[in-house]
């Protein structure tokens, strides 16, 4: 094999040891692995200590602010975002490696299999894809609250490269992650100045619903696919209630909002 440029595994973990030695253990083969860690009490720290990662410490800063403090400890111009709770399957390496012995693009673009409660997303379903494999030197994490992404300064391509996410594993674990990060975007709403926000609430679900249970043809998952679109509908729901919401606080007062309950 040609000789290609070294490549730093970036993970940021809080108590993730459920899925981070999957994770790890798929990206064995990179040059390092960094992981930046937010204070795990569970054995995090012990199987990232067995694969031989870096281990840094500090605060939970929010999402974006986080995994650019661990691209930032990356000793390799390239770099690899992974979630703790994401893995490669093993032909990735390969494609990996391919790609990175002479890189025409600045950025590439990784898919992303879902675990759906019970089973993985149907492989006839559109798979999200995500810039995952960078040249840090020209690329940076967005300033979003949640659904932080990567931005590249120069051309993305993308490869044959699927992660595997297991996100949360039931139903109560997935409608608990839309109310949280529907909280959290309220920041990243307030800042757009969104408007029609009553017709949102009424009419943006279902349009949500359509397109991801339609659309991307997560039907082809059965009750699975239809619980998590679901979901994702009343996460659609959620974020624009709760914007409507600050608005009303907003403009009556706490003081009055509260005489009126």
């Amino acid at each position: 094999m040609s000789p290609r440029e070294p490549l730093s595994v970036v993970v940021t973990t809080m108590n993730n040891a459920g899925t981070l030695d999957a994770c790890l253990r798929s990206v064995a083969w990179a040059d390092e692995i960094v992981v930046l860690d937010s204070g795990s009490t569970d054995a995090t720290l012990a199987i990232a200590a067995h694969y031989g990662a870096r281990i840094h410490a500090q605060p939970f800063a929010g999402y974006s602010a986080q995994k650019q403090a661990a691209i930032d400890l990356a000793s390799q111009r390239w770099v690899l975002l992974l979630d703790s709770d994401e893995s490669l399957a093993p032909a990735a390496a390969a494609s990996l490696q391919q790609a990175l012995q002479a890189p025409s693009h600045a950025g590439y673009q990784l898919w992303r299999r879902e675990w759906q409660f019970w089973r993985w997303q149907s492989l006839h379903s559109r798979l999200n894809h995500y810039v995952r494999l960078f040249d840090k030197q020209r690329a940076r994490m967005s300033d979003h609250q949640v659904h932080e992404s990567v931005l590249v300064d120069g051309p993305v391509g993308v490869l044959d490269v699927v992660i595997d996410h297991y996100g949360e594993p039931d139903i109560a674990g997935r409608t608990a992650k839309a109310n949280r990060y529907s909280t959290m975007q309220l920041a990243d709403l307030a800042r757009r100045k969104v408007s029609w926000l009553r017709m949102r609430m009424v009419f943006y679900p279902t349009a949500a619903f359509l397109r991801y249970y339609v659309l991307r043809g997560h039907y082809r998952s059965g009750w699975a696919g239809f619980i998590a679109a679901r979901i994702h509908a009343f996460y659609a729901f959620l974020k624009y209630a709760k914007l409507y919401e600050l608005r009303r606080r907003k403009r009556m007062g706490e003081q009055d909002v509260f005489r009126n309950l």
